[in-house]
């Protein structure tokens, strides 16, 4: 697994989709691609590695729409990734995320292919 909050959530992408496949699943927290110009061709790598986002709608440090812009990406490659809003919290949603007993019920479920 591979995951990351803020800068470790872009990197999450980062890495991920320049080693597709090494992965069981992905999930980058309040992240988004660097450079944001590289979003499709990294959904295109990324389309086959189960992936959960996680961001909070008030985040002003790395604003949410990198998430839904790479979450829609992938799907438009024919992925299939989890995306997770929080409504009314700012950049530490990763307390709520890593929180979650749903996302390691989900991770234990994923396998490399």
């Amino acid at each position: 697994y591979l995951t990351g909050l803020s800068m470790g959530g872009m990197g999450t992408l980062s890495i991920a989709s320049a080693n597709p496949g090494k992965w069981a699943a992905i999930v980058p927290v309040c992240g988004r691609m660097i450079p944001p110009a590289d979003t499709e061709k990294a959904a295109e790598k990324l389309k086959g590695t189960p992936a959960w986002f996680f961001h909070g709608d008030k985040d002003t440090a790395v604003k949410d729409d990198g998430s839904r812009e790479m979450v829609a990406a992938i799907k438009k490659a024919g992925g299939e990734p989890k995306y997770t809003e929080y409504p009314n919290v700012p950049h530490n949603c990763w307390d709520k995320a890593y929180g979650t007993d749903e996302l390691y019920e989900w991770l234990l479920k994923q396998e490399k292919k």
